[in-house]
């Protein structure tokens, strides 16, 4: 027995210095932060988030300690920042409220350099949703290739396919869109051959033919009532011109877009022919937290393409009573987009009813493909409006959608190459003040995002995740089966 314990404290030994061995030997210190990618220097995350890994340009190895303003510490190292997500959860639930301070040494070419320290915050807010929905779509403005909509766990680095072009193949779908994160509720649309708008509620799919002699278009851009019982939809098609020899590649427009709402338990399509059904175009609703009034944008009609630079769109609300399935009858200008010589777009209520984030361009009613995208945000309150220069960028920032505590936001950015929408998400405090947004964590993130020749678009966050029955979606695709939407009189 002595020999064996004589043995195992010998190998026990010669693990601990081997270990010891692998920390930085010889290290140059230099007074600068390290060139880290993503760029998690200083950002605010949630408690519970999928870890931080990192890695760095240039770098052979990378030794990593993050410590705790309040409690715990972790070491990492090897090629790139690799935390495990269990200990990653346990520090920064230890650290809520608190600080992360992250110290990195990185060998290249046998030199080892120890950089500036950094901080992350790791807000006091909870984000309580399961995780993200969105579509991944290859940017060739096409149909084909690999179009899917995906769910995440934003607590681990799960992703999980709800629908993919192989199951209904040559159609395009998109404004898959839950009920205030809450995916009990859903909504889709199928565009082309065999199309329709699917409404999901509690896992029985109701495939609708939303386009009606009174209608030029089936719904899109789609946006639920917080009492389940009504939907929005804007009812256009999407057009695209190409530009030769100039900065920008695409311009995308309407030539037609107005508003109406889905009563889903009669199938029954809620009209105001004088005031959402017009010569203009109404595009993007949206519900106040409360359900009282329906947010949207609406430009006048130009000759598109060739006007496309005088699509200027302007955020408006019109009352909507949930009893008895009606709009007011004034509608209210929130923002004037011609006055101001803008674009306001994508109108988002905050669920807890203080905010609305939208977008504002130069022109145009789509603005993903607008460089100038900026996301800004509205006082409910006051009226008060700013942009967000603590999140935007000098590329294309849009499609954003809230937490459903409302204390956090996604957002696509091409931020980093002009071409490929990424997510990002960023903290709301009290006072609208936003903290610095932080890329969507992957493994290894440079490898996933360089190798992943997708974009991410049309964000959302879900409490739970999706159940989606997908071979009842390819059987109802191809039957061809719709149930015929009425006018409500």
């Amino acid at each position: 027995m002595a020999i064996v314990s004589i043995v195992a404290i010998v190998t026990i030994v010669s693990i601990v210095a081997i270990g010891c061995s692998s920390r930085p030997s010889n290290v140059q210190v230099v007074d600068e932060l390290p060139l880290i990618y993503p760029d998690y220097v200083g950002v605010t995350v949630p408690a519970d988030m999928a870890p931080l890994n990192f890695e760095m340009d240039g770098a052979d190895r990378l030794d990593v300690t993050v410590r705790g303003s309040k409690a715990g510490e972790l070491h990492v190292s090897g090629e790139w920042a690799d935390f495990d997500i269990d200990d990653w959860h346990a520090l920064t639930r230890q650290n809520r409220g608190g600080v992360l301070t992250v110290s990195v040494s990185a060998e290249a070419d046998g030199q080892w350099r120890q950089y500036r320290d950094f901080t992350i915050t790791v807000s006091a807010d909870s984000l309580t949703d399961w995780g993200l929905t969105y579509r991944r779509i290859t940017p060739g403005y096409e149909v084909g290739g690999n179009i899917g909509l995906y769910q995440r766990d934003i607590h681990s680095f799960d992703e999980y396919a709800i629908m993919q072009e192989s199951a209904v193949p040559g159609r395009c779908f998109n404004c898959h869109t839950p009920n205030r994160t809450d995916p009990r509720w859903l909504t889709m649309q199928i565009r082309g051959e065999g199309g329709g708008t699917m409404v999901q509620i509690d896992g029985h799919q109701h495939w609708l033919n939303t386009k009606t002699d009174s209608t030029k278009a089936a719904g899109s851009y789609a946006y639920w009532h917080p009492s389940g019982n009504y939907c929005a939809y804007a009812t256009n098609t999407v057009h695209q011109s190409f530009f030769v020899g100039r900065g920008q590649r695409i311009e995308a427009y309407h030539e037609f877009s107005n508003v109406v709402v889905l009563d889903v338990r009669k199938n029954e399509l809620i009209l105001s022919p004088k005031l959402m059904t017009t010569s203009h175009l109404e595009i993007f609703p949206a519900f106040s937290s409360d359900g009282k009034y329906l947010y949207y944008s609406t430009s006048d009609s130009c000759r598109v393409p060739a006007e496309y630079e005088k699509v200027k769109c302007s955020i408006c609300r019109i009352p909507f009573d949930a009893d008895s399935g009606t709009f007011g009858e004034q509608v209210d200008t929130l923002l004037n987009g011609p006055a101001t010589g803008k674009s306001y777009t994508l109108v988002r209520p905050s669920y807890d009813g203080r905010w609305l984030m939208f977008t504002v361009t130069s022109r145009s009613n789509f603005p993903v493909f607008q460089k100038d995208a900026d996301l800004w945000l509205m006082n409910v309150e006051t009226g008060q409006t700013r942009a967000l220069s603590e999140a935007n960028s000098d590329d294309t920032d849009s499609y954003h959608n809230w937490s459903s505590d409302s204390h956090w936001f996604v957002f696509t950015s091409k931020r980093e190459d002009g071409m490929y929408g990424r997510l990002y998400l960023a903290h709301v405090g009290a006072d609208g003040t936003v903290s610095k947004p932080f890329l969507l964590p992957q493994r290894q993130p440079r490898k996933y995002y360089r190798e992943m020749m997708d974009s991410y678009n049309v964000p959302d966050f879900t409490r739970t995740r999706v159940d989606f029955d997908v071979r009842e979606a390819h059987r109802q695709v191809f039957a061809n089966e719709r149930i015929q939407v009425t006018i409500k009189k």
